[in-house]
């Protein structure tokens, strides 16, 4: 494995994000804050509990899944696609490194950047919430998982757009809809028993149930369940990214 190929990609991308920090995390953050603001202060106040716990604190887990969801796609598919819109991707495909060490270089920074902001926004929560972590390593699990999971699906939709457009029509068409149908804001216990089986079929729901079990020690779905659907998304977007490395499917500039 050549570790000097990954740490340069590494590196580079990280630097990028670190040069732009008043986009990559203070905006983030900032938006986050506001929700926090309008949802857990003005709204929340009024809310009844949700299953023992303030709508408040019922919210914090939602809300940095919704963020970390975000921008773990936003940071993947930029870095990859800028190589391949510049026309600098030539210069990755013709070094000695294998196809693994591209993706460990590209993802690796991309979850690394959404971890640090999913634990800033954490810690930002505290100014507004007062809540607890009932499993901190579970929590900091599936922080991980999920921030792994969506760079590698970011990083496929990076190779897939052939211009801007396509680059941002997933995350906010489909994503960010997906985020706050799947129990952001509210438990889908809350829903009719119809609208709460079409609800299921949301793949968010079990990300955001897991990690708010993490906080609470309670969801709306089992953790093993959510556990297992994170797992099998993270196996399928392996899948994915191999097929196109072996296909060499629109790595071009």
């Amino acid at each position: 494995m050549n570790l000097h190929a990954i740490r340069a990609i590494y590196v580079f991308e990280m630097s990028r994000a670190f040069r732009t920090l008043a986009q990559s995390i203070i905006s983030p953050v900032l938006s986050t804050s506001l929700y926090f603001v309008v949802f857990g202060s003005a709204i929340g106040s009024r809310m009844h509990a949700v299953g023992g716990v303030s709508y408040a604190a019922f919210i914090v887990p939602g809300l940095i899944m919704l963020s970390l969801l975000t921008e773990s796609i936003a940071n993947a598919s930029f870095g990859i696609f800028m190589p391949q819109f510049s026309g600098t991707i030539y210069e990755v495909l013709s070094a000695p490194i294998s196809a693994f060490e591209i993706v460990a270089g590209y993802v690796g920074a991309a979850a690394t950047k959404s971890i640090i902001l999913g634990t800033i926004i954490l810690i930002t929560a505290r100014v507004f919430v007062d809540y607890h972590i009932a499993h901190p390593v579970f929590m900091a699990g599936f922080l991980v998982l999920t921030a792994t999971t969506f760079s590698l699906f970011g990083f496929i939709i990076g190779i897939w757009a052939d211009g801007w457009e396509k680059l941002q029509i997933v995350p906010l068409l489909v994503v960010t809809p997906l985020t706050f149908l799947g129990g952001s804001f509210y438990s889908i216990t809350m829903l009719p028993p119809l609208w709460r089986q079409i609800t299921l079929l949301n793949p968010v729901v079990y990300l955001i149930s897991g990690f708010r079990w993490s906080f609470f020690g309670a969801s709306d779905v089992g953790v093993g369940i959510s556990l297992g659907v994170t797992t099998a998304f993270l196996a399928a977007c392996l899948g994915a990214v191999w097929w196109i490395f072996k296909t060499g499917y629109r790595l071009k500039a």
